[in-house]
């Protein structure tokens, strides 16, 4: 069964051909920012796997200095996915459809997270990036 997501609006669709994975969620000021809250949740997708469905032609991007980026629809302005090099890496999970069958597995950069939020007990969570895996 194919995930589908869209936007606040209904004028963006979209849809991933497996499963979502490796979930976070990144408590940044640049993600507050980006997303309008008190943190991003995104998960990755295998770019083959993902597809624009409908109004891709509606999509704003901003692209930082090392190549990632993130698409926003014009219209309502949801932020729905992380890009590298025109590639979809990341689904915002907030715009995804459904259930996703997925968790979110760390939060990020928690050492800069706003004042005012107030993190549940038991989470694994990183002050910044997550140690490498070796």
């Amino acid at each position: 069964m194919p995930i589908t997501g869209e936007c606040f609006c209904g004028s963006v669709k979209y849809q991933v051909d497996g499963k979502l994975r490796d979930a976070k969620s990144c408590h940044c000021s640049r993600c507050r920012k980006a997303f309008n809250a008190q943190a991003s949740a995104a998960a990755f997708v295998e770019p083959g796997e993902f597809k624009w469905l409908l109004g891709e032609e509606l999509l704003s991007s901003y692209i930082g200095e090392h190549g990632y980026g993130l698409q926003f629809c014009k219209i309502c302005g949801s932020t729905l996915c992380t890009v590298y090099k025109s590639e979809v890496l990341q689904v915002s999970l907030g715009c995804v459809n459904g259930d996703p069958d997925i968790e979110i597995g760390q939060h990020i950069f928690v050492g800069s997270k706003a004042s005012w939020e107030v993190l549940p007990e038991g989470i694994t969570q990183f002050e910044a990036w997550p140690p490498e895996k070796t």
